[in-house]
C-alpha cells in the first residue's frame, strides 16, 4: 500500500463530514458509485476507494475505531469540493452527484487565535485606541475651550464621546488581559484590586483635566 492510501481519508473520499450520520454517507456513496462505476466510464482506482471508504464507514464499530485511529495520528485531510452534478444518459431527469476535489495544505505558520502572540496584539491593539480616543478628546476639548464659541458645543460633547470611549477600550483591555490567565492566578484572584486601581485613576486623570481647563 502506497504513503497516499495510507493517509486516505474515506470521509474525504465521499465528501462527507465526520459528523455525518450513516443515511448521509450512505447517499453519498450511491451517488459516486454511480458516476464513478467502471461500467459508466468511471476510474476503477477511485471506484475502488469510494468501496473501500464505504466498507469501513457503513460499519458503526469499524468507523468507531477508524476515527480513533486517525485521531491518534493526527492524520488530517484539507480538501474543499466543487459539488457540480450531471445528467445521467439512461435517465435524463436523474442527477448524479458528481464532486471535483482540490486539496491544499494547511497554513503552515497558521497562529491560533488563543496564541500569546494574538492575545498581545489584541490586548496591544485596545490600548492603542484607547490612547487614540483619549488625545484626540482632550485635545478637542482643550480646542473648544481655547476658541470658545456657542456653536462649537457639539465638538465638545464629541470630545467628552472620545474620552468615555476611550475608558472604556482601556477597561476592555485590562479585562481582556485578565481573562487570559487561569482562575487561580494571583492576576484574577485580585482582579478587585484592578479594578479599584483603574477607575481611581480614570478619576484622578478627570480631576486633573477639570483642574487645567477652569485655570487657563
Amino acid at each position: 500500500m502506497s504513503e497516499a492510501d495510507e493517509r486516505r481519508d474515506y470521509y474525504t473520499v465521499l465528501g462527507a463530514a465526520r459528523d455525518a450520520p450513516r443515511d448521509e454517507i450512505e447517499r453519498r456513496y450511491k451517488r459516486l458509485a454511480v458516476a464513478h462505476h467502471p461500467d459508466r466510464g468511471g476510474d476503477e482506482e477511485e471506484m475502488k476507494a469510494i468501496n473501500e471508504a464505504w466498507g469501513v464507514l457503513k460499519d458503526a464499530a469499524a468507523r468507531e475505531a477508524y476515527d480513533d485511529a486517525t485521531r491518534a495520528t493526527g492524520d488530517e485531510t484539507y480538501e474543499t469540493y466543487d459539488e457540480t452534478y450531471e445528467t445521467d444518459d439512461n435517465d435524463p431527469d436523474e442527477t448524479l452527484y458528481a464532486p471535483r476535489r482540490r486539496a491544499y495544505a494547511a497554513p503552515p505558520d497558521f497562529i491560533p487565535s488563543t496564541s500569546a502572540g494574538a492575545q498581545a496584539d489584541a490586548i496591544g491593539g485596545r490600548l492603542a485606541g484607547a490612547l487614540l480616543s483619549l488625545f484626540a478628546g482632550v485635545v478637542l476639548i482643550f480646542l473648544v475651550r481655547f476658541h470658545y464659541v456657542v456653536f462649537l458645543w457639539p465638538l465638545a460633547l464629541l470630545g467628552l464621546s472620545l474620552l468615555l470611549f476611550g475608558v472604556w477600550m482601556a477597561h476592555a483591555a485590562l479585562a481582556y488581559a485578565r481573562e487570559g490567565y487561569s482562575p487561580k492566578h494571583l492576576a484574577r484572584r485580585l482582579a478587585w484590586a484592578q479594578e479599584t486601581l483603574f477607575w481611581a485613576t480614570v478619576a484622578g486623570g478627570g480631576y486633573t483635566l477639570y483642574v487645567l481647563l477652569t485655570a487657563i
